[in-house]
């Protein structure tokens, strides 16, 4: 396919248009939690960079992942929202690719960094002595980038496959979003390329990163089995209830979403894949504020502040 004839090729996101006050209802809900997104990862992320409490490396580690989910939902939910109120549901070739490389991309990102921060807790109560010299600031920050660094090339790889692929039929893509594997299932060429790319990426970002969690969670449980008083093994549970919470949620959703069997309905599967975008970044702010006392006790003060500044 010549690179002059892509700004010719547009994508039909069929999503449910056989569903038009399906549709409706789906633009109130998912409006409503892509605001709450906005506004639970943002607070978080001011939280972070305002309090001088907060500059750990758990906190570094979760302002990323707040910044991650944020570019990860505005990647697409937007473009949902419009089509879900439009009668024309069209994409264009150039941003069916921007959309599925920035959410292939996130994804990939969240996988390595959940393992580094379970790596984090590891440390935390494996060797809670050597923490500070363990998890140095420079550390920290050479683990963030690699975690984002591995997600760019790992999409970028795909995304170069994908769009070398030549398209010749109507386009139809039966869900909200393009996504990759949908996308290059629609070429009329051997895909048999691609197909082991995203196999071995899949491999690469999903498995071995629950490997490496469940390697440290496994540790971190034993440790704790160890600790004779009741008040220390809960303080070290608390420690990382949190994120054991998020990598679940994560995981849970990801594993249940594409390796359960194909349903009949259709319909089903697409409300899956889509709930499955929105609600665990959604649901990341809202753990960490019900279950971290320093994140509350950050936002009560930030709340203080505020209200002291209005009453000048």
């Amino acid at each position: 396919m010549d690179r002059t004839n892509w700004t010719e090729i547009e994508f039909i996101l069929q999503g449910l248009s056989e569903y038009p006050k399906v549709e409706k209802l789906l633009f109130v809900i998912c409006l409503m939690m892509y605001l709450v997104i906005l506004l639970g990862n943002s607070t978080l992320i001011i939280l972070i960079l305002l309090d001088s409490r907060l500059h750990t490396p758990m906190y570094f580690f979760l302002g990323n992942l707040s910044l991650l989910d944020i570019c990860y939902t505005s990647s697409f939910t937007p473009s949902v929202l419009i089509h879900f109120l439009s009668k024309k549901k069209t994409i264009s070739f150039t941003r069916c690719v921007v959309q599925m490389s920035v959410s292939y991309t996130m994804g990939s990102t969240e996988c390595v960094l959940l393992a580094v921060m379970a790596y984090d807790c590891y440390v935390a109560i494996c060797n809670p002595l050597r923490y500070p010299i363990i998890m140095s600031k420079a550390l920290c920050i050479q683990m963030a980038a690699l975690s984002w660094g591995l997600g760019f090339l790992n999409s970028l790889t795909k995304t170069i496959l994908a769009i070398r692929l030549p398209f010749c039929g109507k386009n139809v893509i039966n869900q909200f979003v393009c996504e990759i594997l949908t996308f290059v299932k629609l070429a009329c060429a051997d895909i048999s390329l691609n197909e082991i790319a995203i196999m071995l990426g899949n491999v690469i970002f999903l498995f071995s990163p629950l490997l490496l969690i469940c390697i440290s969670y496994i540790f971190i449980l034993s440790n704790v089995l160890r600790i004779n008083s009741a008040e220390g093994r809960k303080k070290a549970f608390s420690t990382c209830s949190a994120h054991l919470t998020v990598e679940t949620v994560f995981y849970g959703t990801i594993l249940f979403t594409y390796m359960k069997p194909k349903s009949k309905d259709s319909a089903f599967d697409k409300l899956i894949t889509l709930f499955y975008g929105v609600v665990t970044p959604m649901l990341n702010p809202i753990i960490y504020s019900l279950r971290n006392t320093e994140v509350l006790g950050a936002m009560r003060k930030l709340m203080r502040r505020h209200w002291f500044w209005r009453k000048g």
